[in-house]
């Protein structure tokens, strides 16, 4: 029992850790501010942009509405964008 345990603690840390790694952009990603500046071209504001699960993603204001959005990691570009509906 104990080592099933100290197994199911050591695999939470190793998941763990290898999420946090995720979350950090690529050496070959277009940098945070390149992003936001593109999308304030195309009438975003109010942008907050985070790395996550291998892409920019992020909350932003467009036409009055918030909106959650993707955008590829290497050019910018939105790859999803849906209004954010109050949970």
């Amino acid at each position: 029992m104990m080592h099933r345990a100290i197994l199911a603690g050591v695999a939470a840390l190793v998941l763990s850790s290898t999420a946090a790694l995720a979350d950090r952009p690529g050496k070959d990603w277009m940098n945070k501010a390149d992003v936001i500046r593109g999308m304030e071209a195309q009438g975003y504001s109010g942008i907050i942009i985070e790395a996550d699960d291998g892409r920019w993603e992020g909350e932003a204001i467009k036409d009055g509405r918030i909106v959650e959005f993707h955008a590829d990691p290497r050019t910018g570009k939105i790859t999803r964008s849906r209004v954010k509906t109050a949970d």
